[in-house]
């Protein structure tokens, strides 16, 4: 048994060539005439390609040198900047140690400290326990991690720095922290700590936290940040602040070597290796793109190997024309037996010279029996023959229509079919009239479809007869009524009156303004909207418009598209459903949600009822005092005319004020429609503060408020927006007193900021307790009407705040606040779109 060698397929592959080549090029001549200029070609275009790519690898190498240099001058910067910060905290570490630092003188030499150093985030105060003794945060300071006074330190690579601090006693870098953040970018920061020494006893570490961001953007020169892309990583090559690498083309996935980029990386010693500057050039030289000479020899070598081609693609041309005439006529042959369509030809005198297979098949008849043929023909049926001779002798004197005529052909077996017959004149290569062609295609199972079309359309029409909606259909431009079926007929008649009402009502046409008309006159004949009416088509302003007619006194819905009609004219069809029933159960529910909606607002004056009543005890307490002081000065005759006037501003003041505490809980109680109309959002933010502030000073509670600046006015009913924040800052009161938190965290915070969300423009409310956090079977079941945690509760108000939140298009949502495992407060936040 014979073993096959590996090359044997690679052998018959060549010999298969080689006998391709010879079979197109049998002239041996021929072959060196085309191979030699060939080679010449492709030799000189290597040469050149050479050439230019050692000019390449010789600018890249320089301009690798350029980035290593401009990479390492930058390292140092950033490495003498730290250094520098280095020593003041160090010099801050042994004004503490001294005790010529405190905690209150602290603050204050933070603040200068970090005023003085952007990339210093917080200056933080540790002492021998891990517990923060002091700690200052700079204004944009993202950290998530929490460093209060008085608590003790959980941070995993915070407490191993710390450690390692303590050990060594020298300053100690920790390793990049990466802080994830829900709906934003990822925080990352560096933490120094510095060990606080006296007399040799360690006494804890000043730690100083470092943005990334602030390190790239204040250390590292102008210059070299406009030149690259520079940015910092760890050591797994992650980009911790700056740019990341450009995205390479796809296709130096195949050819790598078509796009290098100069790049280089070096480590910040301070820090050591956990923390590179890595930059990239952008790219400046021409590359091969710029290089003009390289891509005209290319292109006139491409040009020269294609008039080769050219010149033996033409020899080859020349020999197969020959065998190109042969199967063309055979193919010609071959097509004529094969289409389906029955070919007859005649004679000017109506004998039959030439018939196709098709049309032997059709009829039976073989080509032998038919050829030479005169009128009666044998596929002609015996009770047509009159008017078959009748159509033959007009088909002989040129009387013919384009459309065809349809007569009855009988087959060899005596079967009878339908045909649509086809005459043209029969025109020989001298452009004379030899004799005229026939052309018969079997309708028979056409015309049956057709039948079956027509019962369709009978049944079709039944059932729009029997529908519950109004149905027309209209020509555009035109009085006349195409279809109108049972119910349209029973409310407008057999006009288009209604129809045009329909239209009108819900939707308006559409007029051109001054530059679409030029643009339209300008125009030529092959138009994408030829064949459609010049007149302004309507178009609905919804996919399902809403109207009201008033001469029937119902809510109709109505819909319309454009249709084709059967004679090619363009007709608007009008679908109109009676909706009265729904839009009533809808006012019923409007109404019924603007009823709870008050009566929320009632509860919840009803629960603030003993802080309002103190709220205004104090304005009355003091109108009181004044109206009695100056009755007593009055009966001694010791009250002077400017005393009194005084008095009586102080008592008039005091009254107004009563009178608007009066007026906001009027305004936040009473029942009204809604109306959303674009709202200030301070304002409603401030007349909600101003409700729910009463509650707060009751129970000892700090507000806090952040509003950014510039923030844009809202679609909204204010009332009701206000409402839900009242609700939720009573609710945030609530759960602060209800965990007995202490003065100093007995705070909520209310903030109210634009960002995007969804893809749109949103303004979020969102307000932030200290107190116990909810446990997870009430936040499942938070927002469900009904359920409640309080003894006293009904279970609405946050239901009904979230529907007003929904129902102006936005999102509620709730979350606790941890610092690790344990819960520090509870967030409510909600956000309304800008449009």
């Amino acid at each position: 048994m014979s073993k096959t060698s590996p090359l044997s397929p690679l052998k018959q592959l060549i010999t298969h060539w080689r006998q391709w080549w010879r079979k197109q090029t049998p002239n041996r001549q021929d072959r060196f005439a085309f191979i030699a200029p060939l080679a010449a070609v492709v030799l000189f275009m290597a040469a050149i390609t050479t050439a230019f790519w050692y000019l390449r690898y010789e600018e890249i190498v320089r301009e690798q040198e350029v980035v290593r240099r401009d990479v390492e001058y930058a390292q140092q910067r950033l490495r003498l900047r730290l250094l520098d910060k280095q020593e003041q905290i160090m010099r801050m570490a042994r004004d503490i140690a001294n005790r010529e630092t405190d905690s209150k003188a602290f603050p204050s030499e933070a603040k200068t400290l970090l005023n003085q150093s952007p990339e210093l985030a917080s200056l933080t105060w540790l002492d021998a326990r891990q517990r923060v003794h002091a700690s200052y945060a700079s204004a944009s300071n993202n950290s998530t991690m929490s460093f209060l006074t008085g608590s003790t330190v959980t941070h995993t690579e915070t407490l191993s720095t710390y450690r390692l601090a303590h050990d060594l006693l020298q300053p100690v870098y920790s390793q990049p922290i990466v802080e994830k953040r829900a709906n934003a970018a990822p925080y990352t920061h560096l933490q120094l700590h510095v060990p606080i020494v006296a007399h040799g006893k360690f006494e804890g570490v000043l730690l100083a936290e470092y943005t990334m961001d602030g390190m790239l953007r204040f250390a590292v020169p102008n210059e070299i940040a406009n030149r690259y892309a520079v940015s910092l990583r760890d050591v797994n090559n992650n980009v911790l602040a700056g740019q990341a690498n450009k995205a390479r083309p796809k296709v130096t996935e195949v050819l790598p070597w078509l796009f290098q980029t100069n790049e280089y990386e070096v480590p910040i010693t301070p820090v050591g290796y956990a923390l590179s500057l890595y930059a990239q050039a952008y790219r400046t030289s021409q590359g091969l793109i710029g290089n003009g000479v390289f891509w005209l020899v290319a292109v006139l070598s491409a040009m020269t190997a294609w008039m080769l081609i050219g010149t033996w693609r033409h020899t080859r041309r020349r020999v197969q024309a020959q065998q190109a005439l042969v199967a063309e006529t055979n193919f010609r042959r071959a097509m004529e037996n094969s289409i389906l369509t029955g070919m007859r030809a005649m004679d000017l005198k109506g004998r039959i010279t030439y018939v196709n297979a098709a049309f032997c098949q059709m009829t039976g008849w073989t080509e032998e029996e038919l050829v030479g043929r005169v009128p009666p023909f044998p596929y002609w049926p015996e009770e047509d023959r009159d008017t078959l001779e009748q159509k033959l002798t007009q088909e002989l004197q040129g009387d013919t229509t384009a459309s065809g005529f349809q007569v009855r052909v009988k087959r060899k077996s005596g079967e009878v079919f339908d045909a649509r017959l086809y005459v043209s004149p029969l025109v020989d290569a001298r452009g004379q009239q030899t004799g005229w062609m026939t052309s018969m295609t079997d309708i028979t199972e056409p015309n049956r479809i057709r039948e079956q079309l027509s019962a369709a359309h009978d049944r079709f029409t039944t059932v729009l007869e029997g529908l519950d909606a109004s149905v027309s259909v209209a020509p555009l431009g035109s009085k006349e009524l195409l279809f109108a079926n049972k119910l349209y007929r029973q409310w407008f008649d057999t006009t288009t009156h209604g129809h045009l009402s329909l239209v009108t009502q819900a939707g308006q046409p559409r007029a051109l303004n001054a530059s679409e008309a030029a643009q339209d006159d300008g125009q030529d004949q092959d138009d994408a909207l030829m064949g459609l009416p010049t007149e302004g088509i309507t178009e609905t302003k919804t996919e399902n418009a809403e109207i009201f007619l008033p001469e029937l006194g119902k809510w109709l819905e109505v819909r319309s598209r454009y249709l084709n009609w059967v004679d090619g004219r363009l007709a608007q069809m009008v679908i109109a459903s009676d909706i009265t029933p729904r839009r009533q159960a809808e006012e019923q529910a409007q109404m019924q949600a603007e009823r709870a909606q008050s009566a929320s607002r009632l509860i919840t004056m009803g629960e603030m009822a003993s802080s309002v009543a103190h709220e205004l005890n104090q304005p009355l307490t003091a109108i009181n005092n004044y109206c009695s002081g100056m009755i007593s000065r009055i009966k001694t005759n010791n009250l002077s005319e400017e005393d009194l006037l005084k008095a009586l501003e102080k008592t008039a003041h005091q009254a107004q004020r009563a009178g608007q505490i009066i007026q906001r809980i009027r305004s936040f109680v009473k029942r009204s429609e809604p109306n959303r109309t674009p709202s200030d959002v301070a304002a409603m933010v401030s007349e909600a503060v101003e409700l729910a502030g009463i509650e707060m000073r009751r129970r000892q509670i700090r507000l806090n408020q952040v509003l950014a600046a510039r923030l844009p006015s809202i679609h909204v009913d204010p009332i009701l927006i206000e409402q839900v924040l009242v609700n939720l800052l009573r609710n945030a009161a609530e759960s602060i007193d209800l965990a007995q938190r202490p003065l100093t965290q007995r705070e909520v915070e209310l903030k109210v900021v634009p960002r995007n969300e969804e893809g749109q423009a949103v303004v979020e409310f969102s307000v932030t307790d200290t107190g116990r956090g909810l446990p997870p079977e009430v936040m499942q079941r938070l927002f469900e009407a009904f359920f409640s945690t309080k003894s006293e509760g009904m279970g609405i108000g946050l239901n009904l705040c979230r529907s007003i939140v929904e129902s102006h298009q936005g999102r509620m949502k709730a979350e606790n606040l941890y610092n690790g495992k344990d819960i520090t407060g509870c967030r409510f936040s909600f956000w309304i779109p800008v449009r």
